[in-house]
């Protein structure tokens, strides 16, 4: 019981780390210039822009009927940590924003956050000559808060809603289920905004972050898969035991253009061990055919698993 408390706080934290971070992205980067990520904060803009509306009270409206849909196909503990995620998000997306900050007395002075852009006065880190500065910050930190979002088994509610449904119905990455989902968002703020300006960084952003996402939440891909077809297989598969330490596997095939049947050896290694593999191979038959390919998950002895679990825990 203790070890169970001690985990769900552990991961209550760890959302409340990557929802500052969301914030800190919408309110000091993207939100300021129009810069559409997506999603719940990408039509938060509109009401912010349009009506001057909070974009943290809004993303509150927004994600009400995305609650039911979690409930009910995510289970309620993911459920639970949507509604926390989601307010920790809103939260700070507000809270952090320059006018709040200089409200609460965390910033005297607004002259240096204070710019004009487009006819109106925004708040923002950095000027308008650095707008694709702000729109790359603005999109690695919205990446890495999500990321760790998800990696603590939370969600900012939204379309993470769908994106994790995706992920978990299909297999696919959360980088791509974004990409999927938040096209037709990024598309239409453009329109209502009637800027492709809006579209092009919208794309940007989304890029950059998805792939910061799936980074901070499923980690670097360091393992690889190797295939190698060779007459002298078995020393090649003897020599990998020895040097390597890794099982492999033993392919049936037969030769397209020969006709003759062979054996294929297929490994799993880390990268490091790559160069040891490509040398070994090359000194026991300099004629051997070697292809490397990226392994996104490896399930099993002597390797951690990258994949997400977004089921609700025990």
């Amino acid at each position: 019981m203790r070890k169970k408390w001690q985990r769900n706080l552990i991961q209550l934290v760890g959302i409340m780390f990557g929802s500052l971070l969301t914030g800190l992205a919408y309110s000091w980067f993207l939100a300021p210039y129009k810069i559409v990520p997506g999603g719940v904060g990408g039509l938060s803009q509109i009401l912010f822009h349009f009506f001057d509306i909070p974009m943290g009270i809004s993303m509150l409206l927004f994600n009400v009927p995305l609650f039911i849909i979690s409930f009910i196909f995510m289970g309620s503990r993911f459920g639970t940590r949507s509604i926390y995620g989601m307010l920790m998000v809103s939260f700070f997306t507000d809270i952090v924003s320059f006018a709040n900050l200089n409200k609460i007395g965390l910033i005297s002075d607004l002259t240096p956050f204070t710019f004009l852009y487009d006819g109106e006065r925004i708040f923002s880190i950095l000027g308008p000559t650095d707008i694709y500065l702000s729109a790359i910050a603005g999109s690695v930190l919205l990446g890495l808060g999500l990321g760790i979002i998800f990696r603590f088994k939370g969600s900012t509610a939204g379309t993470d809603i769908p994106v994790a449904l995706i992920k978990k119905k299909t297999g696919l990455s959360i980088g791509t289920g974004y990409w999927i989902v938040e096209t037709f968002i990024i598309l239409t703020v453009g329109l209502i905004f009637k800027d492709v300006k809006i579209i092009i960084w919208g794309y940007v952003n989304l890029f950059i972050s998805a792939k910061m996402t799936d980074l901070a939440s499923e980690g670097l891909p360091f393992v690889k898969g190797v295939y190698v077809i060779s007459t002298k297989y078995v020393e090649i598969k003897e020599a990998i035991y020895e040097h390597i330490h890794r099982g492999v596997t033993l392919l049936k095939a037969t030769g397209g253009y020969t006709g003759n049947e062979q054996n294929i050896i297929f490994c799993v290694m880390n990268k490091r061990q790559v160069s040891v593999m490509r040398d070994m191979v090359k000194d026991i038959d300099p004629g051997a055919f070697m292809i490397l390919t990226d392994v996104h998950d490896v399930m099993g002895y002597g390797f951690k698993s990258r994949e997400l679990d977004l089921s609700s825990p025990d």
